[in-house]
């Protein structure tokens, strides 16, 4: 069992300048205190995504921490021109000597993509062509593709990524009918939705596996939840109740601004009590924690736990104590 943390580094009140350093002193946390990996949204145009670049934030993850792996989920690909992905990528695997964790995904926010001049009907197809680019500019020394929406004729890869043949892969999932293909070629999941719908998708994912003879061990198989941990159930309470409707607010921002409500909202209700009734979330003292942990693990057959554990106006010590509470006494119960 590993656990790893999922951050959308959302507006949390603050100037951007201490946003940013905050999250950086966050993330030094989750590396002294041994979480595997730090996954990071990439949104645009909305208060729900600060990290408009993941891959400048990852820069400075390199050199702020030693053993923490980290990356975006997901790059929207679409959004990028791929030769400047492969090499950006390039960059940050040998940066962090070989830490990167390669997201990738096509961006469910239409808002988001006509912001790019985007065309959301074509963006899926875009994301499939420009990920079969990526994976061949990372494993090639000469880049050559013809496809509809990108081109390049015998292009000299000079950049090399540390991992070989390239950084471990990674996909969010929220639907099993979309888990059969990072589960044929494996690609590390993060499932996200109710329980009954991550059940479903990792057992999917798990069977497909499976059926194609690989190991079912072989790849991490993700949920992330909102968590808070405090000395005690009511304090745990106290912070989430206070940042759950900063948080909720930036992610219903940019669709309530197109008269919209975005598709999950469902998941996401108002108060942090009715996310927790619905266990998609806990606030509580380590024991209850546990018990939430141990539940989860239980319904989902997962083997990887990616908490939020930093989100809307969470004060930063109360968070660096709820990580510390996390890691100290609810982490080692699944040690080995």
């Amino acid at each position: 069992m590993k656990f790893g943390i999922f951050d959308h580094i959302d507006d949390a009140g603050v100037p951007l300048g201490q946003l940013y350093a905050d999250r950086l002193r966050i993330a030094e946390a989750y590396d002294r205190h041994g979480f595997y990996g730090y996954h990071v949204a990439e949104h645009h145009s909305t208060p729900l995504g600060a990290a408009a670049s993941p891959s400048l934030i990852m820069a400075a993850l390199a050199y702020r921490t030693k053993k923490l792996r980290f990356g975006p989920l997901v790059y929207l690909l679409p959004f990028y021109h791929p030769l400047r992905l492969i090499e950006e990528v390039c960059m940050l695997d040998q940066m962090s000597g070989g830490r990167l964790q390669l997201g990738v995904g096509r961006g469910v926010s239409m808002y988001e993509t006509q912001a790019y001049g985007l065309d959301f009907t074509k963006t899926q197809a875009m994301y499939h062509e420009a990920f079969q680019v990526l994976l061949k500019g990372l494993t090639s020394d000469e880049l050559s593709f013809s496809g509809e929406f990108y081109k390049f004729d015998k292009v000299p890869m000079i950049l090399r990524p540390v991992q070989k043949p390239h950084p471990a892969l990674w996909y969010g999932v929220t639907l099993p009918s979309n888990s059969a293909w990072p589960a044929e070629n494996h690609v590390n999941i993060v499932a996200l939705g109710l329980r009954d719908n991550t059940a479903a998708i990792i057992k999917a994912y798990r069977e497909t596996r499976a059926r194609h003879g690989h190991d079912p061990e072989g790849t991490l198989i993700g949920v992330s939840r909102h968590v808070v941990a405090a000395e005690t159930d009511d304090a745990a309470l106290a912070i989430a109740r206070r940042a759950y409707p900063k948080w909720r607010e930036s992610f219903r921002w940019l669709f309530k601004r197109h008269g919209a409500e975005p598709r999950v909202i469902g998941i996401y209700p108002p108060t942090f009590d009715e996310l927790a009734a619905l266990g998609n979330g806990i606030a509580g003292s380590p024991a209850t924690v546990r018990r939430f942990v141990a539940d989860e693990i239980a319904a989902n057959n997962c083997n990887y736990f990616v908490p939020h554990m930093m989100f809307g106006d969470y004060p930063v010590e109360q968070a660096l104590r709820s990580i510390e509470l996390f890691a100290t006494q609810v982490m080692p119960e699944y040690a080995g």
